[in-house]
């Protein structure tokens, strides 16, 4: 499929006031999570809600990080979601648990986020 990248604002899910423009995250179907900078994440005031919660990278390292609640918005589209405070060396991901609250998915040819569909019934 190959890798694109996506832009998003991060809001402060209390204060949602408080927000930040992240214009280039990896966007990673493979991932479950979003991880951002913890500076950024911290700037915004995001609080560690989760914390010591251990992560397989993809070459079979853990890592200890720490989780937070926030509101993601790519375009007119927004969830809210749990984040990872990403560290020096971490990438900065748009994993599949934001992307299914966002309803979009990978359109592989064009390498870009589109509507999933209708959300289904409940």
């Amino acid at each position: 499929m190959g890798t694109f990248y996506a832009g998003c604002v991060i809001k402060n899910h209390i204060e949602r006031t408080q927000s930040i423009q992240i214009p280039k995250v990896l966007v990673d179907t493979g991932n479950e999570y979003t991880w951002i900078a913890e500076a950024a994440l911290e700037k915004i005031h995001v609080v560690r809600e989760k914390k010591d919660i251990v992560f397989v990278m993809a070459n079979g390292q853990r890592v200890t990080r720490s989780v937070g609640f926030v509101i993601i918005r790519v375009g007119e589209h927004f969830t809210i979601d749990e984040v990872v405070f990403g560290e020096e060396g971490d990438l900065f991901l748009l994993g599949a648990r934001t992307l299914e609250g966002l309803n979009l998915t990978v359109d592989p040819r064009q390498k870009k986020l589109v509507v999933s569909g209708p959300l289904p019934a409940a």
